[in-house]
């Protein structure tokens, strides 16, 4: 687990005030729920300072300002492009960030207003992120905690948070989802990903996808990280149309159930419930996958 540090707001202050005096009037004020690997805060009415919380984070900084610039115009949807790059200082040991603000609430499933057009926009975005050129594009590593490579990289925690789960869930049914995903092979065609789409990173305005954010763990390789949010979000309905939008084949829905198990299996055993039982939304996912998985719904993915 990365040794996260805390950062206030005058802190901040004092990153902008010493580094861009330009914006050293504005005020600082911290986003409620403003994630885990960075720490945020609102800058002004219209920008955001993003501070990597450990150095394993912080690895994603010239990621971000190398590539985000050149993904955004080839996007349907808004995402961060940043403004301007920090460096260490006022007691802060890392590169940090200025992005402008995206409007929009996080998604969830009450707050969207129509399931199957959700998933369709998403899908689009998708394959817009997916037909850019990779020449260059990041590998997976370090920077973003080897999304889009082998899930087998994960197989120590999921067996960990099944020998954990094991008398609260169908651990059999678990494992043999698990290993069809392990057994399931990449053609090897680098692509384009996000590496992390989540309820947190997707905004909505009037109940529609309007923003994609938190771009730290993209990168380009197996895409089948992506396909996650088919489980932990999306309706059944939703779930075929993104399928179909994405053509996905069997084998790549199969890691891409993989991964949101894996999530999944790991919320479940370690995020504290109720007389010592899993979390209840874990459970709830857990069980959107069991029963996608044993009803062996097979879309096939158009021509």
């Amino acid at each position: 687990m990365p040794q996260r540090i805390t950062v206030d707001a005058d802190q901040v202050r004092r990153l902008v005030a010493d580094q861009f005096p330009q914006w050293a009037g504005l005020s600082v004020q911290p986003v409620a729920n403003g994630g885990w690997d960075n720490w945020t805060f609102h800058l002004g009415p219209r920008m955001s300072v993003r501070l990597p919380s450990a150095s394993e984070y912080a690895l994603a900084v010239d990621k971000e300002h190398r590539w985000l610039p050149a993904l955004a115009p080839r996007l349907p949807l808004p995402i961060p492009t940043p403004l301007a790059k920090g460096e260490p200082g006022a007691g802060y040991p890392y590169s940090w960030s200025v992005y402008p603000w995206l409007d929009g609430e996080p998604a969830s499933a009450d707050s969207i207003a129509d399931p199957v057009r959700f998933a369709l926009d998403l899908a689009g975005f998708l394959a817009a992120l997916q037909s850019v050129d990779t020449t260059d594009g990041p590998r997976p590593g370090q920077h973003n905690w080897f999304r889009g490579g082998t899930l087998r990289t994960y197989e120590g925690e999921a067996q960990r948070a099944l020998t954990a789960l094991d008398g609260h869930v169908d651990i059999d049914l678990a494992c043999e989802i698990w290993q069809s995903a392990l057994d399931a092979r990449w053609n090897g065609v680098q692509i384009w990903f996000h590496g992390d789409v989540a309820q947190g990173n997707l905004l909505l305005i009037d109940g529609e996808l309007a923003a994609v954010i938190d771009f730290g763990t993209c990168g380009v390789g197996d895409p089948a990280c992506d396909l996650a949010i088919a489980w932990t979000l999306l309706t059944a309905d939703g779930r075929q149309a993104f399928r179909e939008r994405l053509s996905v084949d069997e084998a790549t829905w199969a890691r891409g159930r993989g991964w949101a198990l894996w999530k999944t299996l790991v919320t479940c055993a370690y995020t504290p419930g109720d007389a010592d039982k899993p979390a209840a939304s874990a459970l709830r996912i857990l069980g959107e996958i069991f029963s996608e998985y044993t009803a062996g719904a097979v879309i096939k993915p158009k021509p």
